[in-house]
């Protein structure tokens, strides 16, 4: 059975809701987690593409402005050499460049808006995959994963890309330096 048609789904859902109605809650929860796996994973290549497509245009952002810089020396020789219809033709040419990156400068923003909201969605995923966790471990009446304080923290199941997991431990290791600063301040 699926339980979910979109990955908002999941991040929408109430686990609790899903699980209530079942005949058997521990299949239920089961199907659940492989499902919000599965969305996980997927989440993570939509990533990775998101991220690929934010560097390709910035790179190319990058040579057309080098290109853009060279046609503007290249008039500014052209005009010292007495050369103005040549100087012309390269004023041209870096105007044309210069349009071309006005056009993927929106693209790049729009690329880095759309990773941004990938990586929100991913973040959302990997924590309601690991509240699921939590769920079926308290179903089963082990202490895996508590939910409690004193119990045991959960560890992600399904890692992110290493470098959107780095990021996450960073923030989580600055979070915790500002609760140390707040309690000793």
């Amino acid at each position: 059975m699926s339980y979910f048609s979109r990955l908002t789904d999941i991040v929408t859902c109430n686990l609790s809701e899903l699980i209530a109605g079942v005949e058997d809650p521990s299949a239920a929860i089961k199907d659940i987690i492989e499902e919000i796996q599965a969305g996980v994973e997927a989440a993570q290549r939509s990533v990775k593409t998101a991220a690929e497509a934010e560097e390709r245009i910035r790179i190319e952002i990058d040579d057309l402005s080098n290109q853009h810089k060279y046609w503007a020396d290249l008039a500014r020789q052209e005009l010292k050499s007495g050369r103005e219809d040549k100087a012309r033709l390269s004023l041209m040419r870096k105007n044309e460049v210069g349009d071309l990156i006005a056009g993927l400068k929106q693209q790049h923003t729009a690329a880095e808006s759309t990773l941004e909201h990938l990586t929100t969605t991913l973040h959302a995923l990997e924590a309601r995959l690991a509240d699921a966790i939590r769920r079926r471990a308290s179903m089963a009446g082990s202490r895996e994963t508590g939910d409690g304080p004193g119990e045991e923290v959960s560890r992600p199941i399904v890692p992110a890309s290493a470098s959107l997991h780095e990021a996450r431990e960073q923030q989580i290791e600055a979070e915790l330096a500002a609760l140390k600063r707040e309690l000793d301040g």
